[in-house]
Formats: structure tokens, sequence, C-alpha cells
């Protein structure tokens, strides 16, 4: 089969939320004939050695990245951005630079997320804050306790059984329209020590259309309408905080209005073009979907070299 692209560069495998192993997702992209296939886990790096060895075997181009949640408390957005970085390979022999990742992209998800929570909670609702509902500010340490992966459902608990409020009051504190809802990922600022640190790294703001999609579509069920990505888009371009080198441009969730929009918003502010399937299974969000043409490809190249 011919296809349209010669790379797919944004995939996940089962070391965050995809089905295909490194190695399976690299095969199934070198029996595809693609030039390279990008691996883009959720905030982790861990199935990168395993993929870059895989395509030594296949004869295959990985590609290594990840994929970054950031979160934010804007007045006009409370969510989670998704914020691609892809790795030059000198740096994944770098050990300082995958602790360093390693160590900012845990503060995004687990205890990390569950200490942003509780000061958020604290700051708004404890003793002290704006509207004091707790008797005592709340502690990670009383959330944790409750199980060894907290959800929602275990700061309800805590809260009910711990400080006696009714459920009303839970859902003030917790619910996603509380102000102290904090969404999964980190907060830019948090990223910006390792953008700085290491500014071989490419930066690209992942699907930015995806969520005005029309109509049903898996990609545009938790992301926010591109009014909203263009309102952030300044925090994006900010190189004192993030920065952008790309735009990814090609995806499936993206309308044929809106990927001729967003190639617009690449050419505005001298991007690079990028794009892939965003594969995490061989169903629903499949390999191969789209990608970047040679040119594409080989500027990403250039850059990363």
């Amino acid at each position: 089969m011919t296809r349209p692209f010669a790379a797919d560069l944004h995939n996940h495998t089962n070391a965050s939320d995809g089905e295909y192993t490194p190695t399976a997702l690299v095969q199934a992209a070198a029996a595809m004939n693609l030039a390279a296939v990008g691996v883009t886990d959720h905030d982790t790096l861990h199935g990168l050695d395993e993929a870059l060895a895989a395509a030594e075997a296949v004869g295959i181009q990985v590609v290594p990245g990840v994929e970054v949640s950031l979160r934010f408390r804007r007045p006009s957005f409370t969510g989670t951005l998704h914020y691609l970085l892809y790795i030059p390979y000198r740096l994944l022999a770098d050990g300082s630079f995958r602790q360093m990742a390693a160590d900012i992209f845990s503060q995004g998800r687990g205890g990390g997320l569950v200490r942003a929570r509780v000061a958020a909670i604290n700051e708004l609702f404890g003793p002290q804050g704006k509207t004091p509902l707790l008797q005592r500010d709340l502690t990670a340490v009383e959330i944790e306790a409750l199980a060894p992966n907290v959800t929602r459902r275990h700061f309800a608990l805590a809260l009910a059984e711990n400080h006696g409020l009714d459920r009303g009051q839970v859902n003030q504190l917790i619910g996603n329209d509380s102000p102290a809802y904090v969404p999964s990922g980190i907060d830019p600022a948090q990223l910006t020590p390792l953008l700085h640190a290491y500014p071989q790294l490419v930066r690209v703001l992942a699907h930015p259309a995806a969520g005005s999609f029309p109509g049903k579509s898996l990609y545009n069920e938790v992301l926010p309408p591109i009014e909203i990505v263009e309102q952030l888009l300044p925090e994006f371009l900010d190189d004192h905080v993030l920065g952008l080198d790309g735009l990814e441009v090609h995806y499936p969730g993206h309308a044929p209005a809106h990927e001729a929009l967003m190639a617009n918003w690449a050419q505005r502010y001298g991007l690079m073009m990028t794009g892939g399937s965003d594969c995490h299974d061989q169903v629903q969000r499949p390999l191969g979907v789209t990608g970047v043409s040679q040119a594409e490809l080989d500027a990403l190249q250039q850059r990363l070299a």
C-alpha cells in the first residue's frame, strides 16, 4: 500500500496507555514500510530503549519522544493540554537528563498530583482559606492511606469520614467546576527548567484543533475547543516558559479545515509541521492513519541533529 506520508510521529506503547509493546509497535511500523515511527508515551521515557533496540533489528528509524501532560488553571480553561518533546539520541544516553525528566513528569501523576490537589483545596477551603470549610488542613497522607492508586473517590471518602463534610460540600471541593480542581499533568512552569537545561529538545504542541472535531470522536472527548487553544498559544510561544518549534498539523482528529488552519498557524509563527496517528491500539486508534511527508521528517531530523 502506498501511503501519502513517510513517517508516523505520534504513538503510544504499553509503557503508558497503549496496547502495543514498544517492540510490536516498531515492527508494525516497519511492516507498513514507514521510514520512521515516533514513540511518544505519556509522561515517561520507559519504552524508548526497547523501541530503539527493536528498530535496529527491523531496519526502521525510531524518533524518540514523550507526550507531556500540562495542566492549566485559567479563567477561561481548567484542564490538560499535551506537549510533545522529541529527543535527540545523544540525550537518551545522558543519565542526568533522564533523571531530571522522570522527576518532573512524576509531579503530574500519582503522589505529585495528590499533593498539588491537596494544596489547592487547603488554599481555598482550609481554615485559613478564602472559603473555610475544613476545621484542619487536608493532608496527602490521609488520602494516600486509603489506596495505592488514589482516585477522586478516595478524596471524597477522606473529606466525608475524616472532616465531616456532606456530599454537597465534598462536590464543592473536588468537582470539576470547583475553583480548587487541579487537572492531571504538571504546571508549565514545572517543565521550564528541563527545557532550559536541554534546549536541544524539539517542542511541539500536540493536536491543537482536535477539541473542535465535528461530531463524535475519540479525539475531542477531553480536549478544549480551538478557541481556547488559540488563547493559550502565546504561553506556548513564550520561550521563557515553554517555547514552540513545531505544531502537530496532521492528525486523525483534525477536520480538513482545521488542518489547513493549523498549517496557516505553523507558517505564521515559523513552526515546523509534524503529525501522527496518536496510536493506542489496533482498532479504535490504530497506527499508520496519518503522518508527515519526507520533507517534514527531514526538517525534524535536522533540528534534532
